[in-house]
């Protein structure tokens, strides 16, 4: 890694883990009694942040993306969802900008594959950014459409949106820039993103002018079937347990803490990996979630030090909280001994998802 790719890397990770502090501030205040213009308040700073950590994870995934290749996480996703998640993520921030948006999904509603879930969405988010951006007024289409056969799936998904007389994908740099110039870094970035990603996974794109005033990006891709041994995601309940939050930022564990409490489990806290290694040897925990950077001892060397542990103890699930979550680094995190990886700004069915997978069944109660 070159000296500039080193401090690229700790800038965005520096700032990334104050808009995360941030953003859990604002969750937190938004769920108290406040007025009219506090709510409003809370409401923009907590945009403003957002915006600032969508924009720096795009950056980050593009400099990634030139400098290492396209790296995919592949599971068993059924395609319905994604268009459902599509539809969440977007709606508020179309209506904001006075854009209606229609999304759609034409195909067998349990029809699934194996797909890498982020970048799936990072490529609508890209054509739907540009979109949306570009539409002063009326309605943005997002559609999918699984063909499913006997090797697979084929995608075709279209975002229909505004007339754009100067889309000339064979001159991605200029339209790039131009993106920016008229519609800001934000979308300039996820436009940037949505090629790329769509280049490395063998997909194809194209634009065709409707009747009217509006044009339609179509991109299509193939995805491999789920094989039989893959088991199809599910929608078990969570378990309870007695569950050890570790961070030293105090916003990151009272949030922590609190979504653990959402599945009836309850917690402690420490605020480093000696802390973490020290409160793990009393036993009293059924599962860890540890944060990665912390002083003193990181998230990786207090694992280690845990798995060296004789007996029950050793073998306690631990699972990394971070905002590095790429696949390299989830690998790394992995060969150290922990047992999962999710991402900071951590969501509820992200985490109860995770402690699914990690909490052993026989040791813990389903949670209400």
């Amino acid at each position: 890694m070159s000296l500039p790719e080193f401090f690229f890397d700790r800038v965005t990770a520096d700032i990334r883990q104050q808009m995360d502090g941030m953003l859990a501030l604002t969750d937190q205040l938004a769920r108290q009694r406040l007025t009219a213009d506090g709510e409003a308040c809370v409401a923009s700073v907590a945009e403003a942040a957002d915006s600032v950590r969508r924009m720096l994870d795009t950056a980050l995934d593009l400099k990634n993306v030139a400098v290492d290749g396209l790296a995919l996480t592949l599971e068993p996703i059924r395609l319905r969802e994604v268009m459902d998640e599509i539809e969440a993520r977007w709606q508020p921030r179309a209506a904001a900008a006075g854009v209606t948006l229609l999304v759609s999904y034409d195909g067998d509603p349990e029809a699934a594959a194996m797909a890498d879930r982020k970048r799936l969405l990072q490529i609508f988010d890209g054509f739907i950014g540009e979109a949306v951006g570009a539409q002063a007024r009326g309605a943005v289409e997002a559609g999918l459409f699984a063909h499913c056969g006997p090797e697979g799936v084929r995608l075709e998904g279209r975002v229909r949106g505004p007339r754009d007389s100067g889309w000339d994908e064979k001159d991605a740099e200029t339209r790039i820039r131009a993106i920016e110039e008229r519609l800001g870094l934000e979308v300039a970035l996820g436009a940037m993103l949505a090629r790329r990603l769509l280049k490395g996974m063998d997909g194809q794109l194209r634009k065709e002018a409707n009747a009217g005033a509006s044009d339609t990006a179509t991109f299509e891709m193939k995805l491999a079937p789920i094989p039989e041994t893959v088991e199809e995601p599910t929608e078990d309940a969570g378990r309870a347990a007695h569950i050890l939050v570790v961070d030293d930022n105090a916003t990151n564990r009272m949030v922590a803490q609190s979504l653990v409490e959402m599945f009836d489990c309850t917690s402690e806290s420490a605020e480093d990996g000696e802390e973490a290694v020290e409160a793990a040897r009393t036993g009293r925990f059924d599962l860890i979630l540890m944060d990665i950077k912390m002083p003193r001892m990181d998230g990786i060397a207090a694992t280690r030090m845990i798995r060296a542990i004789p007996g029950p103890v050793g073998v306690v699930p631990i699972i990394a909280l971070t905002a590095n979550a790429d696949p390299d680094d989830a690998e790394a995190y992995l060969a150290a001994g922990m047992n999962g990886v999710v991402e900071k700004p951590m969501k509820p069915e992200q985490l109860l998802a995770a402690l699914q997978q990690a909490l052993d069944p026989t040791r813990s109660a389903a949670a209400a």
